[in-house]
């Protein structure tokens, strides 16, 4: 770790991710530690050209007597960051282009899941920038890598990236806590606690079995099917969202599911259910076709 034992993380967050829920964790995780902690943010803009940048410091409890404060940082410089967590891939490469990933020290934890740029959405087709190359060179610049879909991870308990990341530092064991301190604090909270906790423990357990080049590597060879639809998960984050989870069950056949979740996901990453709820009008008409041979009602 860096001078006096400090620890210095930044995180990286797009709007709707729970950036700041996640810092509020780990500063309350510290804190509850006897730990001296502060944590500071630069705002990003909008559209998604860019994240909000959060930087933490904290220092251990002060020797018996010692009455001094520490003087911590307001933002991260490049070369002094020792852990790093992105929310999305192409943060995790912005961080590196910043500088506060660095082979000889930074612990980079982030999802390999895409939230599209413009200059990606505006494409008819797959638009998707590369992100292979850009995990091939975190996984380069950073001390240790781990990289998964953290989103992913989060849904299938119900919750949010935030609890997934929580846990995925906690299995990082970079941090001198236990998995018990890190569930106390979300706890603590008194918000979707259980899905959270759930989410947390999942994303424990895969930072725990991602030790070394074999873990990172799999991690590489799997972002290569990552376009393709993700299979539609059982629980949604709120009850608004399951209920788009429950038509699209209801209303659509099987072999439609996966492919009408990624598109309501979307659409609730680019606007709101109301938009995901128009969506999901507009295909259900094709069902009837399908099950009309592919005629249209005349009489409709």
């Amino acid at each position: 770790m860096t001078a006096h034992n400090a620890i210095h993380i930044a995180v990286l967050a797009l709007g709707g991710q729970g950036g700041g829920v996640l810092v509020n964790w780990i500063v309350a995780l510290a804190e509850s530690r006897g730990w001296v902690a502060q944590a500071t943010s630069i705002a990003g803009v909008a559209q998604r050209t860019g994240a909000t940048i959060y930087y933490i410091e904290m220092v251990p409890p002060p020797a018996p007597g010692v009455t001094a404060q520490p003087v911590l940082a307001q933002m991260a410089t490049p070369g002094d960051v020792d852990i790093v967590i992105a929310a999305e891939l192409m943060e995790a490469g912005r961080a590196t282009q910043r500088g506060f990933v660095t082979p000889q020290r930074t612990t980079l934890i982030t999802s390999t899941h895409r939230t599209l740029a413009v200059q990606e959405k505006m494409v008819p087709g797959n638009g998707l920038s590369d992100g292979e190359s850009v995990l091939q060179l975190v996984r380069s610049q950073s001390k240790r890598l781990i990289a998964a879909d953290m989103n992913a991870l989060a849904r299938k308990e119900g919750s949010v990236i935030s609890a997934s990341l929580f846990g995925a530092l906690a299995g990082s064991q970079i941090l001198p806590f236990a998995l018990a301190d890190f569930e106390a604090v979300v706890r603590a909270g008194g918000v979707g606690v259980e899905p959270s906790v759930r989410a947390l423990r999942a994303g424990a357990d895969l930072a725990e079995r991602m030790r070394g080049e074999a873990e990172a590597a799999t991690a590489l060879d799997s972002l290569g099917s990552a376009t393709a639809p993700r299979r539609l998960p059982e629980r949604a984050a709120n009850a608004t969202q399951q209920a788009l989870l429950a038509r699209i069950r209801k209303d659509f056949p099987r072999s439609a599911w996966d492919m009408l979740g990624e598109g309501v996901a979307r659409l609730l990453d680019y606007q709101d259910a109301a938009y995901a709820r128009d969506y999901l009008d507009a295909v259900a008409p094709f069902v009837l076709l399908d099950a009309n041979g592919g005629e249209r009602d005349q009489s409709a």
